[in-house]
């Protein structure tokens, strides 16, 4: 007995070690965040005064006022939002399939074509910006949404995620679906990808996510102010000394921007959690 109860006290003792430490690690994560959000809420003039102010109101939502009063700010969201949503809609398509033919399927060369894609990790987009920049230029691109949107289908890592992913899958389930006589294209979508959720939605989120905060691409291909996405569009209202003078209104700026990440985290954190702790243990 007494063996038994030291080990449930050196475990518990073990696991409060673990939480502490946990909370201690979400502090110091949340930290920068918080205060992001605290000098958002702060008037410029009295940011330039006395940074102090942040931990004390008076606390204003003039700088968010500001972003709003903006008269195109409506328009870059809803251009970040198509952009981002195709993308992302997009990616999830080619990847799914073209991991299901990689994991699934025998075909010439296959090894061949999924070393060459994992090879697209390994290759930086400034790597091919100029040639990309003069191919859109000659095709006319610039400026529109599939301009934004077609570099981004380029998706070595969402191949190779959903590849591991329909690997992981017994093949008996599609031995059971051939022998009813299901097609292919019926094992897929009817079998095997509804038990891709978790992975879809890994993939989905760090999509969007990429799309939604992307700003090297979009300041070169959307040159026309009613093309700018989100980011580009926040960044034009910067003036010169926006770090110096206008810090609260710079922060609200971030606050804004980052807000609809942390919601669409939210929404699927179930499954990225899911989809984390099963490749772990994969």
């Amino acid at each position: 007995m007494s063996s038994v109860s030291s080990g449930m006290i050196g475990r518990s003792t073990g696991d409060r070690i673990v939480l502490a430490l946990t909370i201690g690690m979400a502090i110091v994560m949340m930290a920068p965040i918080a205060w992001v959000v605290a000098l958002s809420l702060k008037d410029n003039k009295e940011l330039m005064t006395d940074m102090n102010s942040v931990f004390h109101a008076p606390y204003t939502i003039e700088n968010y006022i500001n972003i709003l009063a903006t008269s195109s700010v409506f328009r870059w969201i809803l251009n970040s939002v198509i952009v981002s949503g195709v993308l992302t809609i997009l990616t999830l398509v080619l990847s799914s399939l073209a991991g299901y033919g990689f994991a699934r399927l025998n075909f010439p060369f296959r090894n061949a074509l999924f070393v060459l894609v994992l090879l697209g990790l390994a290759v930086p987009e400034q790597a091919v910006l100029i040639a990309r920049h003069q191919l859109f230029s000659w095709l006319k691109f610039h400026n529109t949404y599939h301009g934004l949107i077609l570099p981004g289908l380029a998706a070595p890592f969402g191949v190779f995620l959903m590849t591991q992913y329909f690997r992981a899958i017994p093949r008996e389930l599609d031995e059971a679906a051939l022998l009813d006589n299901a097609s292919r294209f019926k094992i897929f979508w009817k079998v095997l990808l509804p038990l891709t959720l978790p992975a879809q939605a890994t993939l989905g989120i760090f999509t969007f996510l990429a799309s939604w905060n992307d700003y090297f691409w979009p300041l070169i291909s959307g040159t026309k102010k009613e093309m700018y996405t989100l980011t580009i569009g926040i960044a034009s209202t910067q003036t010169n000394f926006a770090q110096s003078e206008g810090l609260g209104f710079l922060m609200s700026q971030a606050v804004f921007a980052g807000a609809p990440i942390l919601i669409l985290y939210l929404f699927f954190q179930k499954y990225i959690v899911t989809a984390v702790s099963g490749a772990a243990v994969r």
